[in-house]
């Protein structure tokens, strides 16, 4: 199965695109999944799964309140009912990872996902990790080894201690989200990058280019929608299309998509699928025999140099380029070095990291 998603800036064409790419896999013979959270038409030969969060928002907290009915009732809690539920910020971002987390046991050979507008794409697809990390840290596995002392400790507190059912509920979140997680970063999974080429898209495009590459998503292919044609007389139109030419080429190899004068999907030809691109590696240079460093290079293509922040914090590194921000760990050997400095060459970051002598092997 592969999994294409398909992001970009407001307003450029992102689920009208989805929807021309589910036609087009569809004529290919392919079986085809649309996730979505806008309203559009059906598609026939494929399946489209449109997010409704509200209900779901819905559903997942009345049960989480009767799980937690005990204590409710305890501290004289009032029960909240189904008709006053509304989602809150961050239930659509939830309901698109449990459809992702659902399509890998599909029948499906291609899902096609039309993801939130902007680099707000980025933050979802970033979530699984960020939030099992944060699972991690306030509910440590060690912690859990004491949960048949809890009881105990309750009757001897005369308090009641955490229930085991927060326990097993962050079991559950976590098992869910890193089997949303596991569909993002299989190999399988691309995204495919729509944009009207204009100023503002272009700029936004960048940042979700970097914010992408700094999780490891590749990208298969930048859409140039809504072209305008060459060699119009009216001038207007010429000097549209001429601003258009400018911002195109900076986006090599992007298929172009004319401008058809509608929103309408049903008439836009769309390149079939291409190859998910293979995952960016981070590799660490050994470089100490000729300048006393390992150098740890991190793809960042269209980062900005005034945009990166870089923090050691133990054996994990935070990056940050310009509104994104990941922790990840560190590789084995740069964990025994302190961080000598960093650059950005060519759009790659390269992390200088000089052995720690207190930690460093020595040599004979």
């Amino acid at each position: 199965m592969r999994t294409l998603l398909v992001a970009g800036p407001g307003g450029a064409g992102r689920t009208t695109v989805a929807v021309s790419t589910v036609r087009r896999a569809v004529r290919d013979g392919l079986r085809v999944l649309l996730v979505t959270g806008d309203e559009v038409p059906d598609v026939p030969g494929a399946e489209i799964k449109r997010l409704i969060p509200a209900e779901e928002f819905r559903d997942d907290l009345l049960a989480l309140q009767d799980r937690a009915g005990g204590v409710l009732d305890m501290v004289g809690a009032a029960r909240l009912d189904a008709d006053e539920l509304t989602p809150l910020p961050g239930s659509t971002e939830l309901a698109l990872l449990r459809a992702l987390r659902d399509s890998a046991g599909g029948p499906h050979d291609l899902v096609v996902v039309d993801l939130p507008a902007g680099p707000g794409a980025v933050s979802v697809l970033a979530l699984p990790e960020q939030l099992r990390r944060y699972l991690r840290r306030l509910l440590p596995a060690e912690r859990q080894a004491a949960r048949a002392l809890r009881p105990v400790l309750g009757r001897l507190a005369g308090v009641p201690m955490p229930a085991e059912w927060l326990y097993e509920t962050a079991a559950r979140w976590d098992a869910e989200l890193a089997a949303a997680q596991s569909v993002i970063d299989a190999d399988g999974t691309a995204v495919r990058l729509v944009a009207e080429p204009t100023k503002a898209a272009a700029e936004s495009l960048r940042l979700t280019r970097t914010g992408l590459a700094l999780h490891g998503l590749p990208v298969e292919a930048v859409l140039a929608n809504r072209v305008l044609p060459d060699g119009s007389t009216d001038p207007w139109l010429a000097d549209a299309a001429a601003h258009q030419r400018k911002i195109v080429a900076g986006w090599p190899d992007a298929p172009e998509i004319p401008h058809l004068g509608c929103d309408a999907d049903a008439g836009l030809d769309v390149p079939a699928p291409g190859e998910a691109a293979p995952r960016a590696e981070w590799p660490v240079e050994d470089r100490i025999a000729e300048d006393g460093v390992l150098v740890w290079r991190i793809p960042l293509p269209g980062a900005v140099r005034e945009e990166l922040t870089l923090i050691r914090r133990g054996d994990e590194l935070v990056v940050g380029a310009g509104p994104f921000r990941r922790i990840v760990p560190l590789p084995s050997a740069p964990r025994r070095c302190t961080v000598a400095g960093a650059g950005l060459v060519d759009g790659e970051l390269c992390v200088r990291f000089a052995p720690d002598p207190g930690l460093w092997p020595r040599t004979p």
